[in-house]
């Protein structure tokens, strides 16, 4: 059931937790697979875009000196964003990436 808390991404944004001293890298479900790919697992999701779990955690580590909170890496373009504490805060960081992508701007 979609409610408030659900996020559609791209696959090639992943989205990381900060807690602790670890990260947590959330892995959602398909919405939509037009062209009956395989689901992969988050390590070979990572592979297929040439890139790992590890290296984006140490790019993250390198962006804002591991404040806890969310961040989003696209790991398409290799670029990463700090999101904030709060769910909400990936949610509009997550809107703003995208838009930024699209024709015209």
């Amino acid at each position: 059931m979609i409610n408030s808390d659900t996020v559609f991404r791209p696959v090639y944004y992943q989205i990381i937790q900060r807690r602790g001293n670890g990260w947590a890298f959330k892995h959602g479900e398909p919405f939509i697979n037009l062209f009956n790919a395989p689901n992969l697992s988050p390590e070979e999701e990572f592979k297929a875009f040439g890139t790992s779990m590890k290296h984006v955690a140490v790019e993250l580590f390198r962006i804002n000196g591991v404040k806890p909170g969310y961040y989003i890496a696209n790991i398409l373009d290799k670029k990463y964003y700090y999101c904030g504490v709060e769910w909400k805060d990936v949610k509009a960081k997550l809107f703003v990436a995208l838009t930024a992508r699209l024709p015209g701007n």
